[in-house]
């Protein structure tokens, strides 16, 4: 029993709910319950990621290191050279 429903009375207001309204509305209703909930679900994970601390980002992670650029094309330019030679 539950509060004092038993199971026999749910399922007699189940059958009458269901020769009222049939079995294809019935399923409508599920199907929008469950779209519903989904989207709530989607829409409180955006709300979280937004909400998350940005990792703070570095100068030098932003722009990189111009040394390093520079070291990377003269080393290309003497691979080019090498074979420019041969």
């Amino acid at each position: 029993m539950l509060g004092g429903i038993s199971i026999w009375q749910l399922l007699i207001v189940l059958g009458i709910i269901i020769l009222i309204f049939g079995t294809k509305k019935l399923r409508n209703v599920g199907s929008d319950l469950g779209g519903a909930v989904k989207g709530f679900k989607q829409a409180v994970n955006e709300d979280d990621e937004k909400n998350k601390p940005q990792a703070k980002v570095t100068h030098e992670e932003q722009q990189p290191n111009t040394y390093d650029v520079q070291a990377e094309q003269k080393s290309a330019d003497k691979v080019e050279e090498r074979e420019e030679r041969k």
